[in-house]
């Protein structure tokens, strides 16, 4: 023969769920009730000094930044020492890229980071546009929008003693 349960009153489960719901409940600024009687006010400011003083005899303990967590690619397709030239066979520029940088395999190239091979590339480039901008202001021309320049150039080499 089975045996019945007893039916839980819901006066019970209903004061528990509302109990959590209590608990789980942090008191905001918007959900706290506004109380208007002058009574209730005293009250309120009798206990704020207390909570003050307690509060701020604890020490505060400086937070740490936490380290970033570090992101897995899983498995590795290919070894370190793989041969760049292999792997980009079809990207010419690429090529050229590894060429300039004097590196063979992988492991060399996970030496750089992207923003240090970009600067490293473009190095040439801005010494290069440097000359020709000094070059042109030397024979008293300019780049377009970049007569100030040239004007300062000429203006520093005269103070120098260098003939422009």
């Amino acid at each position: 023969m089975a045996v019945k349960k007893k039916p839980v009153e819901k006066s019970k489960i209903t004061a528990k769920v509302k109990k959590v719901a209590k608990t789980a409940k942090k008191p905001t600024a918007s959900n706290k009730p506004k109380t208007t009687s002058t009574k209730a006010k005293s009250v309120n400011n009798a206990k704020a000094p207390s909570s003050k003083t307690a509060h701020a005899s604890k020490p505060v303990a400086s937070k740490k930044p936490e380290p970033a967590p570090e992101v897995s690619l899983g498995r590795p397709l290919v070894t370190q020492e793989e041969k760049l030239y292999m792997l980009f066979k079809d990207d010419f520029h690429a090529r050229q890229i590894f060429e300039f940088l004097r590196v063979q395999t992988v492991k060399e190239l996970e030496q750089y980071s992207p923003s240090q091979i970009v600067r490293i590339l473009s190095k040439p480039l801005t010494n290069t546009v440097e000359r020709i901008r000094q070059r042109l202001a030397e024979m008293k021309r300019s780049l377009r929008e970049d007569e100030t320049f040239a004007a300062d150039f000429l203006q520093t080499a005269k103070q120098a003693g260098h003939r422009p």
